[in-house]
């Protein structure tokens, strides 16, 4: 049996982070694949990612990747309230390096 489509696929959303980040999100028609485009202090980086998705409950879906750099990125997105809760680590002085943070999404096509 195959999975049904995680509702995000094939659409665009512009994520808002408490920290000021914002980003265009871009996702495949199959749901497997995200573009990331950043926006203001970060225009200009993107990368494509292969998504880990599972849906946790009608229309929130936790999703996780790994960026080139070695960032990892985890959401909790909320499509019923378009927010977001997300974690991200990467690589800081001091090592290994978590934040946690919440946001809005835009839908956008």
């Amino acid at each position: 049996m195959t999975a049904p489509l995680p509702a995000f696929a094939g659409r665009t959303y512009v994520f808002r982070a408490d920290n000021g980040a914002a980003f265009r999100n871009t996702y495949s028609a199959d749901g497997k694949r995200l573009r990331w485009e950043g926006l203001g202090e970060s225009a200009g980086q993107w990368e494509d990612v292969l998504l880990h998705v599972a849906e946790v409950a009608p229309e929130i879906y936790f999703v996780s990747w790994t960026e080139q750099s070695g960032i990892t990125v985890s959401h909790v997105m909320d499509l019923n309230k378009l927010t977001v809760r997300a974690f991200w680590t990467f690589e800081g002085e001091g090592g290994r390096v978590g934040q946690l943070h919440a946001g809005t999404l835009e839908r956008v096509a």
